[in-house]
């Protein structure tokens, strides 16, 4: 900053720079001591609202793995699916390290799909065309 734009500069000559009597402004007593010091006195509420922050927090369970719409199925088919001997379309998420189908997007081929988990609208948009969920302990 410009030492010229300073507040200070206009109140040169004026002894107390606008503080009132002389010293008012001066040592520690003018910010109500250190520390804690009037925590519960002088300081209370700015040490209250800090003080009311702390305590139990519930800890939020982290999500084990990745989700994929069924919009995204042709696209993951052509990277990760195969073809088994029966002719099925088939889609190994759970291998791939996804745990949950959801259902975003369409659905354009009869994939059989195997997965942990699946929503009711992914279940229903897989079935529709023609193609089935299976849980990965099924075959």
């Amino acid at each position: 900053m410009p030492t010229r734009l300073r507040k200070t500069r206009k109140l040169r000559g004026s002894r107390t720079h606008g503080w009132g009597q002389v010293g008012q402004h001066r040592k520690s007593g003018s910010r109500g001591g250190v520390g804690r010091a009037g925590s519960m006195g002088h300081k209370f509420l700015s040490f209250y609202k800090e003080e009311k922050d702390k305590g139990f927090v519930r800890k939020v369970p982290m999500v084990v793995g990745k989700e994929v719409n069924v919009g995204e199925l042709d696209e993951l088919y052509s990277k990760i699916g195969v073809r088994t001997p029966e002719g099925d379309m088939l889609i190994d998420l759970n291998a791939y390290g996804y745990s949950k189908l959801l259902g975003s997007g369409e659905v354009s081929s009869p994939y059989v799909v195997k997965v942990a988990q699946c929503s009711e609208k992914a279940r229903l948009k897989i079935e529709a065309a023609g193609g089935r969920i299976v849980k990965p302990g099924e075959a």
